[in-house]
């Protein structure tokens, strides 16, 4: 038997690889494009920059040193020269496909950033492995501009997988709401009719607010946004803006909001502060044919009817009179139980009149 070569027992003592094989590794060289590994073969391996990751920012000579251990998959084991080359992306993604497998069937909730923001959704990635999760799963409500989640770090379970068509979809609503319905059960669980929460206004409309309290949303009508009179909620409001509110009413899953506390009832002190024969200022807020509604204060108006605005015959309050003008008049009559007030700008003309008569007579 002959002698073998010290070339054919360096070979002999050097191990075979096959393709689609997982080796491992220890990086000789990492260039700007390659990596160069030592995989005990006669051949060194490379890894390409885009067999190492699909994110084309990524510079190989910061993520990977010489020295390092690497595991990756061989696509050939000849290139045509002479080297053998490797994968580390597709063999990453094979292993997050199984981890993905896993949270499927486990339910898991995963979490990463997402990595693109599509026309149809968000793309996120699992160790090399891609998630698809489609605009109507992003949230439980909808959502205009996916864009502000770009970056973000956001929580999700697989609700599809199915890797042979390239379906791993994954599903963030659920999640949400979940998590509402639970937020809500805990929500109720507390609250009580006259209570007084903290909450954020959520979205403010011609007819009132709607106000998130954790868990639910209450409406604030623009009825009970106070005591006086709110012609345009979207002036008075902002989106995003704290709120302390009184529960009016809670009526299943329907909960009504107020901030007309009670003690801060104008009509408790009216009695004193508009008492017949007292004089009082206001505002015309409106006017009828028969009068002026004047407010004295938020929640608080009295008539002033056409008959006693002035001494001189008037035939329609606006011929003599402006919404958001400024007058001076006298209560006479007060009704605290029915909440109304009389007022007369003739009767103080009437006193005013007499009071100078009376000091031209004494001079």
């Amino acid at each position: 038997m002959s002698e073998m070569s010290f070339e054919q027992m360096l070979e002999e003592s050097l191990k075979t690889i096959h393709n689609g094989e997982v080796v491992e590794g220890t990086v000789i060289d990492v260039k700007e494009d390659e990596i160069i590994l030592n995989i005990g073969y006669k051949a060194d391996g490379i890894i390409t920059k885009s067999e190492y990751t699909n994110d084309s920012s990524v510079n190989l000579q910061d993520v990977v040193h010489v020295n390092d251990k690497m595991e990756a998959k061989v696509l050939k084991v000849n290139d045509g020269e002479g080297q053998v080359l490797l994968t580390y992306k597709r063999l990453a993604a094979e292993k997050g496909n199984k981890r993905l497998e896993e949270a499927f069937e486990n339910h898991e909730v995963l979490k990463a950033p997402v990595a693109q923001v599509l026309d149809g959704g968000l793309s996120v990635v699992i160790d090399e492995a891609r998630v698809f999760i489609p605009a109507s799963l992003v949230s439980d409500t909808y959502e205009r501009n996916l864009g502000k989640y770009a970056g973000q770090e956001i929580e999700f379970v697989i609700s599809e997988f199915n890797p042979r068509r390239r379906r791993i979809i994954g599903d963030r609503k659920q999640l949400l709401v979940a998590k509402k319905a639970e937020m809500q059960k805990e929500l109720f669980a507390r609250i009580h009719v006259g209570d007084v929460v903290e909450g954020v206004i959520k979205n403010v409309t011609d007819f009132g607010a709607f106000i998130d309290l954790g868990g639910a949303d209450g409406l604030l009508h623009i009825s009970e946004m106070s005591w006086g009179r709110v012609e345009n909620p979207k002036k008075v409001f902002k989106v995003g803006e704290k709120l302390s509110v009184l529960i009016k009413d809670i009526s299943g899953d329907k909960i009504a909001l107020s901030l007309k506390f009670p003690d801060q009832n104008p009509w408790l002190t009216a009695g004193e502060k508009y008492a017949a024969g007292n004089v009082v200022e206001g505002k015309v807020a409106r006017m009828t044919d028969f009068g002026a509604f004047v407010e004295l204060e938020p929640g608080v108006d009295a008539l002033l009817h056409v008959s006693q605005i002035s001494q001189e015959h008037v035939d329609k309050p606006s011929d003599v009179l402006s919404v958001g003008q400024v007058i001076t008049a006298k209560v006479v009559d007060f009704n605290g139980e029915d909440k109304k007030i009389s007022l007369s700008m003739k009767a103080l003309q009437k006193e005013e009149a007499a009071a100078d008569t009376t000091e031209a007579e004494e001079e």
